[in-house]
């Protein structure tokens, strides 16, 4: 099943469990299902956007938009995560309301059932949801799918927590359950919008980077010299990748470009991803000499040492250069 179909699967989803949440706080009135309800609002909504982003990521790339659409994701998983923490003020200001004018609940039983089997079908959504967004390098499957789970885990705790109220009579907890999920929402809102607020602004994925260079490094050849500015952004599940490529001065323009091709040649296929590359080529300089390991008529330093490249030298600006051990 494709990326949207299954959108549409977890919005239909989302609606009749919304439904089924919404029955069960009609008949008990109780603030704890009435702050998960209120969650299963946001879902509904994040669903339709989710729906919408995944129809603009699949639109290919157009004159207006010349590096594609995939950054809605970032800016529909932002939306989601501030009604995400709109939401969990909103069953704050409910909960200690209740508190101040007092607490009445209704058939408990039946609305604990109701609302129990929510969690059932949420978790195996979610967890369907983030694996295949995984596997397709979606931010809205992802973000969906753990929004999903929070919720099982979430429902779970409030349905524990109701169980109590019910074999105890101690009804003033339902409220605190209601304040402490309000409360917890609101740090899994800041968290999506965060990781949206870094998509948008390119905030460089450590982890995706070190790969990269991890990839280089262990496949490197004599002729590429140094690599350097290296760039990563992330558009959707696609990548673009900016870098600078130091190769011997005396090579014809076909010798570099066969070498540039080698180069995305062989991140294109380690990385489990598309990829659109965008590389500079630069000619080496007297200093690269010492860096440079190929017996060449043209040299004229001799050689030192190969430099290593890392997460630090291969995003640095400046071509590399030798430069002594520090003792």
């Amino acid at each position: 099943m494709k990326s949207f179909q299954f959108q549409k699967l977890v919005t239909f989803i989302g609606i009749l469990l919304f439904i089924v949440k919404l029955i069960a706080w009609y008949i008990t009135n109780s603030n704890a299902i009435f702050s998960d309800t209120m969650e299963s609002i946001v879902n509904i909504i994040a669903a339709f956007m989710g729906l919408y982003s995944l129809y603009l990521c699949n639109k290919p790339r157009d004159t207006d938009h010349p590096y594609g659409h995939g950054k809605v994701e970032f800016v529909t998983a932002g939306i989601e995560g501030m009604l995400i923490a709109i939401a969990g003020v909103l069953i704050l200001i409910e909960a200690f309301s209740s508190l101040i004018k007092g607490i009445h609940l209704d058939k408990l039983g039946w609305g604990i059932a109701l609302f129990g089997s929510t969690a059932i079908v949420n978790y195996a959504m979610g967890y369907i949801s983030y694996k295949k967004g995984k596997k397709e390098n979606s931010l809205v499957l992802m973000s969906a799918g753990k929004h999903l789970q929070s919720d099982t885990f979430a429902t779970s705790a409030i349905v524990l927590s109701l169980l109590l109220v019910h074999f105890t009579g101690w009804l003033w907890l339902d409220p605190l359950i209601a304040i402490g999920f309000g409360s917890y929402i609101i740090v899994i809102g800041w968290k999506i919008v965060r990781k949206a607020l870094s998509g948008i602004m390119d905030e460089r994925d450590e982890a995706l980077f070190a790969e990269l260079v991890n990839i280089l490094q262990a496949n490197r050849k004599t002729e590429w010299i140094d690599i350097h500015n290296m760039r990563i952004q992330q558009f959707g599940a696609h990548l673009h990748i900016d870098a600078h490529i130091t190769l011997p001065y005396y090579y014809s323009l076909k010798e570099a470009h066969q070498e540039m091709e080698k180069v995305i040649h062989l991140l294109a296929e380690k990385v489990d991803r598309t990829i659109e590359f965008n590389f500079h080529l630069d000619y080496c300089k007297p200093f690269s000499c010492e860096i440079c390991a190929i017996d060449c008529q043209f040299r004229q330093k001799p050689f030192v040492r190969t430099i290593q490249w890392d997460v630090k030298n291969i995003a640095g600006v400046a071509k590399h250069r030798y430069e002594p051990l520090k003792q």
